[in-house]
């Protein structure tokens, strides 16, 4: 429900002037144009953000919650635009809340977060000129429009700024007193200083690093927050240590409320039915995703399979992308897709460029690929493939000449580069390929 406009000349809510019903109306009217744009001003906001402030690119899952965030701020400022809403009715959405609190237990400074708020609060008075502009209206009136706009766009960024603040001290404080128990520091000194003191390591945290490692890390899957997802990412590592016979308990230390890095110890270099255990344990745990790196031994390799679990990580939690429970760094294709996922808009390009019309985001396209993609797997073997996919081999060679057909024969492309583009789009899906157009 509209909210109706207090009388020109009178203070309205945090102190602002508001002006008379016809510039109300207005207003609602260019954030209606807005809002039709919505989507596009939130992304090229989160991207404008990542450039400009530091340390809000640590990881792609800070990255998702930041675009999660500051999407949902866009349509709150929009929303209070279109209806006239008094600024102290809001609430916080639990977007920007959450990304305050993952902030705070990555410890990435708060002076980032602030900034963000007012680097999001410029590009949105920039986007805010073509629609006023467009109005039909006197220039007078444009100026009041914009003017208005620009003064709530300014106190909405000055009051959640300020208690997404908050939330993140209260968080950082909470994160420093629970997260003593897991040798945090010591882990961090290992993994970033090439001079760590081994010994030292061992006596604090009980863990060795002379036998072999497999780098892990585990995170939550569940669409809602629940108490104690620490101590219940804690449960499955040790459970993934005891299947897999394990020669030490796990070392683990917490990354943020819902995911954890874990190192598991052998004694010898694990054996495949070892690998599958810890597979099964995952698999039955449910609510979490795990990633690996392969086995290591000694100091270099506690932190090469870390590494390589970070790098499987980056591509087994792509958003809106179904997978296995558990990716490992040898698992095929997963080691070449960890690098190009570093740069995602060079890799679309390429993708494109090898795969031609192959590469558009549709059904018929994906089920030509994922056919293309399992013949080269099988050694361009029409039985095998048949066999694997559970089709009928003249099925299998008929969806290959077609896949082959749609590639741009302009491009000169190998059957490496084909098979490593197929094998990205597999992992990444719709965030490498190429949105079908409108007709």
């Amino acid at each position: 429900m509209t909210t109706q406009p207090e009388p020109e000349g009178t203070t309205g809510p945090l102190g602002r002037q508001v002006p008379d019903s016809r510039i109300i109306a207005l207003v609602s009217e260019a954030a209606s144009r807005m809002d039709a744009r919505q989507p596009w001003i939130a992304r090229g906001m989160s991207d404008l953000i990542a450039r400009e402030v530091k340390y809000l690119d640590a990881d792609d899952q800070i990255l998702e919650l930041m675009h999660a965030s500051t999407d949902a701020n866009v349509k709150t400022v929009i929303h209070v635009l279109i209806n006239n809403i008094p600024i102290e009715h809001l609430q916080p959405t639990t977007a920007a809340v959450e990304y305050a609190v993952r902030l705070a237990q990555r410890d990435i400074p708060s002076n980032s977060l602030v900034r963000a708020y007012h680097v999001g609060k410029d590009d949105f008075i920039e986007q805010i000129f073509p629609d006023v502009q467009s109005l039909d209206c006197t220039s007078e009136d444009k100026f009041k429009v914009l003017h208005y706009m620009s003064m709530v766009a300014g106190y909405y960024v000055d009051w959640i700024s300020q208690y997404v603040f908050d939330v993140y001290e209260q968080e950082r404080l909470r994160w420093i007193s629970a997260r003593g128990n897991v040798h945090a520091s010591f882990v961090h000194e290992m993994l970033n200083s090439k001079s760590s003191d081994g010994l030292g390591f061992e006596a604090e945290t009980g863990y060795r690093l002379e036998p072999f490692h497999v780098g892990v890390v585990i995170w939550t899957v569940r669409s809602k927050s629940v108490p104690d997802e620490l101590r219940l990412l804690q449960q499955v590592v040790r459970k993934m240590a005891t299947a897999a016979n394990c020669v030490a308990p796990p070392l683990t230390t917490a990354v943020d409320r819902g995911t954890a890095w874990a190192w598991l110890s052998f004694a010898a270099r694990p054996s495949s039915d070892q690998m599958a255990e810890l597979c099964r344990v995952v698999a039955e745990s449910g609510g979490c995703r795990v990633s690996l790196g392969l086995p290591a031994r000694g100091i270099v390799g506690f932190r090469r399979t870390h590494s390589q679990a970070q790098a499987s990580r980056s591509v087994a939690a792509v958003p809106g992308k179904s997978a296995s429970p558990v990716v490992s760094f040898g698992d095929d294709g997963v080691a070449v897709t960890s690098l190009l996922a570093r740069d995602i808009e060079s890799t679309r390009l390429w993708i494109a460029e090898v795969l031609g019309r192959l590469a558009v985001d549709d059904d018929r396209s994906a089920t030509l690929r994922e056919t293309l993609r399992v013949f080269y797997l099988t050694g361009e073997n029409y039985t095998g493939t048949a066999e694997l996919m559970n089709l009928h081999r003249n099925t299998v060679k008929y969806r290959v000449e077609k896949a082959l057909e749609e590639r741009d024969s302009s491009v000169t492309s190998n059957r490496v580069d084909i098979a490593v583009a197929l094998n990205v789009c597999h992992f990444l899906g719709s965030t490498v390929l190429v949105r079908k157009p409108r007709r």
